[in-house]
């Protein structure tokens, strides 16, 4: 009995790297939702974060009303290549660890641009390289 030559070439997704791949679908397709439908609904959003904000101390209520609808647009956007590159890399295909990093960086640079930061975020360094560096080891599985 013949093997089937095709069956044996395919390459496996190891599991920790399905795992990192669910994880981006879940967390970036939440930020593109959101940001969607904050860019699309930005005056009703303000509204509504301006009287949350009156009523309860939430942080980072004030930002998100500093934004303006072109941020959550573009966040958006960029969310889209970084699930874009987590498919990519879900297929095995190495151009989506750099597709998904490329995205990464704009991340942390985008608030820096509209918010005219001086800094990035530590928390979105430290995030996204953890995630960087953790795909970064399952490069050898891709092609």
């Amino acid at each position: 009995m013949q093997s089937d030559p095709a069956r044996e070439s395919k390459p496996i997704r190891p599991n920790f790297l399905g795992i990192l791949c669910i994880l981006t679908f879940l967390g970036s397709g939440m930020n593109l939702i959101s940001s969607f439908i904050i860019a699309v609904f930005y005056d009703q959003f303000t509204i509504v974060a301006e009287s949350l904000s009156k009523s309860f101390d939430l942080p980072g209520l004030e930002m998100i009303m500093a934004g303006k609808p072109m941020f959550f647009g573009l966040s958006a956007l960029i969310y889209a290549g970084s699930i874009t590159g987590a498919v990519l890399m879900w297929r095995l295909k190495k151009v989506g660890f750099h597709v998904y990093t490329i995205f990464q960086i704009l991340l942390i640079l985008l608030p820096m641009y509209f918010f005219h930061l001086p800094r990035p975020s530590l928390a979105d360094i430290i995030f996204s390289g953890i995630f960087i560096i953790l795909y970064s080891s399952n490069l050898k599985f891709m092609s």
